[in-house]
């Protein structure tokens, strides 16, 4: 299997990157390296992942430091020429792996050696309906997030490329010193113009926050315009589909329930993204457990799991809290799915409200079409009457 190398670009991500770190770290295969490229960082991001590295010495993560330039490409570069995996895994600060995230990524490239880039589908885990929206995403990027007659496009929170690949490409990118490309979508270009194939992998499955629908519609319609900016800087690569729109559609309805579903969770205390995968990472610990027991002991059968669990180096103790979590969270979840029922209900109503107001908007166009037509009547009358005394 070849190894992978996970690199996150950090920027004052406090927030997040304990979790985006226990995520990448909690993996049915280990990383070769996680390596946090901090760029120049005002908060405490620093202290935070330096702590995780002390606690956990053998979970094979790297503090490094990008302080020459600001910005996400100089620090993505930075990271990819500093790692040592065969494969360089990509993902931001707010990605939260699921725990065979680095094994899917492994998997496909050492199955399919012509694969130089891939990327997989995402789910929103501070918004409800987290499924829903990993199907909806999983269709966009399978069908939609293409150029070329059909090359993936990768995507910067959730991407892996061929060292070997980068190596090529590594001087070629795009500085976007006026920063208004998509760095993803250009790197994608870049491989897909030296042939290299581009792929979509299902079983790449990574947790994303909707923080950018948060963001206000100037902001977010200057973000979908780094779609058209990309493609213009790479003339000789073409697109048929402009996922872009698709996006801006969704913006009004998930601009609003965004921030009405943070109350929600703020409400109940809840982490959305440390419960992201609570549930495979309990599972993954019950693994271990039962592993653990079977290495010292050297019997798994005949022995109930649950017995071995418990007896294993103290992990049972883990695994109850871990339980424990679990519960909380199925109770957190009935309250989510109520303040979610609520939400579509309210979405319903605006919907609805937004087809009236079309309407109400359709009816007086056509009232002003009309208006403008009969005076348009009248100046053609008055102008003929004119013509004609002119004749006379």
């Amino acid at each position: 299997m070849l190894s992978v190398s996970i690199i996150i670009p950090a920027w004052n991500e406090a927030e997040h990157i304990a979790d985006c770190l226990t995520c990448a770290t909690r993996q049915t295969v280990a990383a070769a390296e996680v390596l946090v490229v901090d760029n120049n960082s005002t908060d405490n991001t620093c202290d935070i992942v330096q702590q995780f590295i002390d606690e956990n010495p053998d979970a094979h993560v790297k503090l490094v430091h990008q302080t020459a330039e600001q910005g996400l490409i100089p620090t993505r570069n930075y990271g990819f020429n500093h790692a040592s995996g065969d494969i360089l895994g990509r993902v931001d600060a707010d990605s939260m792996l699921r725990p065979d995230w680095v094994e899917a990524v492994s998997t496909l490239f050492t199955e399919d050696p012509q694969a130089m880039g891939a990327s997989g589908p995402v789910a929103y885990y501070d918004m409800p309906a987290r499924q829903f929206s990993l199907k909806g995403d999983a269709a966009i990027r399978k069908h939609i997030y293409k150029a070329d007659h059909g090359q993936s496009l990768l995507f910067g929170s959730n991407m892996a490329v061929r060292a070997t690949a980068w190596k090529q490409v590594a001087n070629e990118v795009c500085p976007d010193k006026e920063d208004v490309l998509h760095e993803d979508i250009d790197l994608s270009l870049h491989l897909i113009g030296h042939h290299f194939k581009t792929v979509y992998c299902p079983h790449m499955v990574v947790g994303i926050s909707a923080r950018r629908m948060d963001t206000s519609f100037e902001s977010f319609k200057a973000y979908m315009q780094r779609f058209k900016n990309t493609f213009d800087a790479h003339p000789e690569h073409s697109r048929s589909t402009r996922p872009e729109y698709l996006f801006t559609a969704m913006y009004p309805i998930l601009h609003l329930w965004y921030p009405m579903y943070q109350k929600v969770l703020d409400s109940n205390d809840i982490n959305p993204a440390a419960r992201a995968w609570l549930k495979q990472q309990m599972e993954l610990s019950e693994d271990d457990a039962l592993d653990t027991w079977s290495e010292f002991t050297g019997d798994t059968e005949d022995t109930d799991p649950q017995e071995m669990m418990n007896r294993s180096l103290g992990l049972s103790m883990a695994n109850w809290q871990l339980k424990r979590a679990t519960a909380r969270q199925e109770k957190a979840q009935v309250k989510l799915e109520k303040a979610q029922a609520k939400l579509e209900k309210a979405g319903a109503k605006l919907e609805k409200a937004g087809e009236k107001a079309q309407a109400k908007l359709e009816k007086m166009e056509a009232k002003a079409e009309r208006k403008e037509a009969k005076a348009e009547a009248k100046v053609a009358k008055r102008l003929e009457k004119i013509n004609k005394k002119s004749a006379e």
